[in-house]
């Protein structure tokens, strides 16, 4: 089975159901604190990549602090680059969890978008 890196929140509901469907399917798993340490704006870039989504879906547009920010507003007006370094700067706007095994990425946690990314590894 493959290694996967998981960027999550550990009291995230969320997150927490997306590291046992994940264990389920045997995947070793490397779990990154995405608040405390948020990705670099490097290992953000190659996420974005490598995931071929596009960058506003990494965005966690119902949290806490995406409204207060008003980023629904303001990331129309952004760069590519000002929204990446946003994203690195704090880990509460990551849409979590992130998973990857450096070769393809998901966002978010369902268990079938689960099933066909990581269920045949």
């Amino acid at each position: 089975m493959s290694e996967l890196i998981v960027y999550q929140y550990s009291k995230c509901g969320t997150c927490r159901n997306a590291v046992k469907s994940l264990q389920a399917k045997g995947h070793q798993l490397e779990l990154k604190p995405v608040f405390e340490a948020p990705p670099s704006k490097t290992e953000l870039e190659n996420l974005i990549n490598l995931s071929g989504i596009e960058l506003k879906k990494f965005f966690n547009t119902s949290g806490e602090v995406y409204k207060e920010m008003g980023l629904k507003d303001k990331l129309a007006g952004m760069s590519r680059e000002e929204q990446i370094e946003l994203l690195a700067s704090n880990g509460r706007l990551i849409k979590r969890p992130i998973v990857t095994d450096g070769k393809t990425v998901t966002v978010g946690f369902k268990e079938e978008m689960f099933e066909q990314a990581w269920g045949n590894h």
